[in-house]
């Protein structure tokens, strides 16, 4: 069992205690009072390259990337210094994140936000809504086509928008059958947590010309960002590199500072 497939074990679990404390009727009936939120990719579209800034305490590559760790603290600095939308994870066994640093998030910045979880469950999707989510990940390598097909539909009922996050050829062509708008290269293999940014210069050439691409993962200079946008970017997913820093804000303005 590789990495990913390890995660999506153990979401499944932790998704069905979720569904006891708080079952899926419960949350649906908080849909009509949920007020609108930003637009995710309009909000990435509006600048020459999109930057999707990251809050998460730890990874399982990484370990852990920043102590002590202020989630509220950090989403404003990243407005304050030019970030378009803030990625904020929901796993908490494997990356420290959950519903408390969402709502923290949430509740300090007006920017959209990305519900970014190994969504498995149409339960999640739901979730995403009543927290406040723009935008919901969805990974192709750990749903089947049939599923996939059927999140992202699900997302988009909801007013919400589909990230759809690939890593390889098979798993970007599986994107466009399913019709995704918007997806997420990753350059690290979920499977193997291998990182190279040659994984975007070889997919953005697939992406059909109406698709809002993202570039996700490794990224760390502006000379990498320049090169993405080169390549087709139209935007960048980043946390780890902005984290390490005394200031993610500033770090991730230095970063964009060749676009």
């Amino acid at each position: 069992m590789n990495i990913l497939e390890q995660i999506c074990a153990d979401k499944r679990i932790e998704i069905e205690e979720h569904k006891k404390r708080q079952p899926l009727e419960g949350l649906q009936a908080q849909l009509p009072s949920i007020g609108s939120r930003p637009d995710f990719v309009a909000a990435l579209r509006a600048a020459p390259m999109g930057l999707i800034a990251e809050v998460k305490r730890k990874s399982p590559s990484a370990g852990l990337i920043r102590d002590p760790f202020d989630p509220a603290e950090i989403a404003k600095d990243y407005e304050h210094n030019g970030a378009h939308a803030i990625s904020c994870l929901m796993d908490y066994t494997y990356f420290g994140g959950g519903e408390e640093d969402f709502h923290c998030v949430r509740n300090a910045v007006e920017l959209p936000m990305l519900y970014k979880e190994f969504v498995i469950d149409p339960w999640q999707i739901v979730h995403a809504k009543t927290l406040g989510a723009s935008a919901v990940l969805l990974i192709v390598g750990a749903l089947k086509d049939v599923e996939l097909v059927a999140f992202i539909k699900e997302v988009q009922n909801l007013n919400l928008q589909p990230l759809v996050e690939v890593h390889d050829r098979g798993e970007m062509q599986r994107a466009i059958d399913a019709g995704a708008d918007c997806i997420g290269i990753n350059n690290r293999n979920l499977k193997t947590f291998v990182t190279k940014l040659d994984t975007t210069f070889e997919l953005a050439a697939m992406a059909p010309p109406d698709c809002t691409l993202v570039s996700e993962s490794g990224i760390k200079t502006p000379e990498d960002v320049a090169k993405l946008k080169a390549a087709g970017a139209h935007a960048i997913l980043v946390g780890e590199s902005l984290l390490r820093e005394p200031s993610p804000g500033r770090a991730a303005e230095q970063l964009m500072g060749m676009i």
